[in-house]
């Protein structure tokens, strides 16, 4: 990131300054004493669980350039107290809400072209899909992991500096009115809307509420801008209206302006017809090559032909936890445990039913969460796409899947290929036994059901398992 003062957080945000000399100089922020570096300047962010301040002396300690406390009344806070005389320390009401202040005054000074990306599922792959091909044009910058609430945001625009010539930013939210914030801080040039579905109904009320929130990144973009759209998504039609930017649509059922054609998964990954051209994505998935088809229609809208880009495509890999494929010894596991809801498990069942040339296909599904009052409607209908999809065997984790079990029997899943545990502590006990040499294995969940630890289990029994062999 480019260097500033201290002088220039304290414009910025509001701040007050205590102590310490206002034109150090500062060379980049953080929020997390465990990565903070020498002259990095320190927020202190509060959690439900912990107090911020408490661990200013610790950023100091560390080399910290300065610090920003939480005071609500502009009192110094006990904390204060521990701190050397020499560091600089500004009070806030709010450090969070002065990190997004801050991200909007240092936002205003890149000329870098800021590409946001929002949607019910597929933000991160699409993020890192879009960082790889513009990559090998330009000098990039993205949000690192899954950096897409108020506090990611920030710091993705904060790690961006003079020489950065594109800047992706993944737009999160789970209540109304996040992704207008979000906007109004990264000021994008260009957005993604990769799909509209059931996510975090919980805080959106209805998949309109969801189009609606998600509409806001097509609002923001300037009128000299442009937004990616999802052809196939009913909600486009809506979206389209909400924008003054130029619409670039794709599609995989020929309605786009970019269509992908004849698709087809073998055990390389996903290969399709593209303009004329063979294209061939390391990556699982129909809903993957919708994702590539978005990144690659946000290429050609900022000026990057698909020969320009497509060279790029080979290197692409899964991200941990997101259909990330294992060899694990006997059989093969498809690790897809960063999170769920009823859009990306749809896609992982369909993932799955489409592998062959395995002895059996395996899905271990978690409770999908914050669905609100339709979480059961939602993960009845995942229990009978399962079963409408051939699997041969369906293992159910937490209590909200005990309607995905009603789903699959309903559907004509044999009650001895439908399993039901409690949590995921019983599933390390139940589920290495139940698999064969020879099977495929897809774990799916939100995050907080811990399916990851199972993800884990697996792999280092089945290591084991070789190494006694």
């Amino acid at each position: 990131m480019n260097a500033f003062r201290i002088q220039d957080v304290i414009e910025a945000t509001g701040a007050k300054l205590m102590r310490g000399n206002a034109s150090r100089l500062v060379h980049g922020v953080n929020t997390d004493t465990r990565s903070i570096a020498s002259g990095e300047f320190f927020f202190a962010l509060s959690g439900l669980n912990f107090d911020g301040n408490r661990f200013a002396r610790e950023a100091i300690d560390r080399g910290a350039a300065g610090v920003m406390l939480a005071s609500a009344d502009g009192a110094p806070p006990p904390a204060i107290s521990e701190l050397p005389r020499d560091t600089p320390i500004l009070l806030h009401p709010s450090p969070r809400a002065a990190l997004a202040e801050l991200a909007v005054w240092y936002r205003r000074r890149l000329s870098a072209r800021v590409v946001g990306i929002t949607g019910s599922c597929g933000k991160t792959t699409t993020k890192n899909i879009l960082i790889e091909l513009f990559a090998a044009r330009w000098r990039t910058v993205g949000s690192p992991n899954s950096f897409n609430n108020d506090i990611g945001v920030p710091l993705t625009l904060l790690m961006a500096d003079d020489e950065t010539e594109a800047l992706v930013v993944e737009i999160g939210t789970n209540h109304p009115g996040e992704i207008a914030n979000l906007c109004r801080i990264a000021r994008p040039d260009a957005g993604i809307i990769t799909t509209i579905g059931a996510s975090h109904l919980e805080g959106l009320g209805s998949i309109a509420g969801v189009a609606k929130e998600k509409s806001a990144l097509a609002a923001s973009i300037p009128e000299d801008g442009f937004c990616v759209l999802n052809a196939d998504s009913t909600w486009t039609d809506w979206i389209r209206k909400e924008t003054r930017a130029e619409v670039i649509t794709f599609s995989i059922d020929g309605a786009g302006d970019l269509n992908a054609t004849d698709v087809w998964f073998h055990s390389g990954g996903t290969t399709f017809r593209l303009d004329g051209r063979e294209v061939t994505s390391p990556l699982l998935g129909l809903h993957n090559v919708q994702n590539l088809l978005a990144a690659l229609s946000a290429c050609r809208g900022l000026g990057l032909s698909l020969d320009d880009v497509l060279p790029s495509v080979s290197r692409l890999r899964a991200g941990r936890g997101r259909l990330d494929r294992i060899q694990c010894g006997r059989f093969t596991l498809i690790d897809d445990s960063y999170n769920a809801n009823p859009e990306s498990a749809r896609a992982s069942v369909r993932v799955l039913s489409g592998l062959h040339g395995h002895r059996r296909r395996v899905l271990v599904l978690g409770d999908m969460l914050e669905l609100g009052e339709h979480a059961g409607e939602m993960h009845f209908q995942i229990g009978a796409e399962a079963a409408k999809s051939g699997l041969d065997l369906l293992v159910l984790v937490g209590s909200l899947t005990r309607a995905a079990a009603a789903g699959a029997l309903e559907g004509g899943l044999p009650p001895e290929r439908v399993v039901h545990v409690e949590d995921t502590d019983e599933a390390l006990q139940l589920v290495p036994p139940l698999i064969e040499s020879g099977d495929v294995v897809l774990v799916k969940g939100s995050r907080a059901t811990g399916l990851d630890r199972l993800v884990k289990h697996l792999v280092d029994r089945e290591s084991s398992r070789e190494h006694a062999a």
